[in-house]
């Protein structure tokens, strides 16, 4: 069956981070698309971002393309050279391996939706650039950038 019910995928909100590193992405919701059409190679998310919610902690991936697109509102695009205002019909590349640390905040008065795009590659190792945190595809825990392991 291609046609996906999105009604019907599951909402999860927030993020995984461990504590404090939560904080800003509490509200933000997650469709997963592509895993309730079955794809394995990619992953394609319905974001929604409420005002003042963050999409993530600014990261970068090691092996892994990121893509997004703006559906509704405008957000701005937080990278190493600055920030840019995407608006609705603007879209965002992220290539694997730059080390150019990005994230999506939401400034604005409104809801933000905007799809997500991702190579799921198993050898990611997706770097925090602001915080001592990384995460790998492997596992998915969140560790220090030494290795340790934040508590459960």
């Amino acid at each position: 069956m291609p046609k996906i019910d999105i009604a019907a995928v599951p909402v999860r909100n927030g993020s995984g981070y461990p504590s404090p590193f939560d904080a800003p992405c509490t509200a933000r919701t997650r469709r997963r698309l592509g895993e309730a059409g079955g794809l394995r190679d990619f992953g394609l998310n319905l974001m929604t971002l409420p005002p003042g919610n963050w999409s993530s902690q600014r990261h970068w991936h090691s092996h892994e393309d990121e893509f997004v697109y703006v559906l509704e509102g405008e957000v701005t695009l937080v990278e190493d050279g600055g920030e840019t205002l995407l608006r609705a019909g603007d879209c965002a590349a992220f290539p694997q391996g730059t080390g150019n640390g990005h994230h999506l905040i939401n400034h604005s008065s409104a809801m933000v939706v905007y799809l997500e795009v991702g190579s799921r590659n198993p050898n990611d190792l997706t770097t925090c650039s602001d915080v001592d945190m990384m995460s790998s595809n492997a596992d998915g825990r969140f560790v220090h950038k030494d290795g340790t392991p934040y508590p459960k």
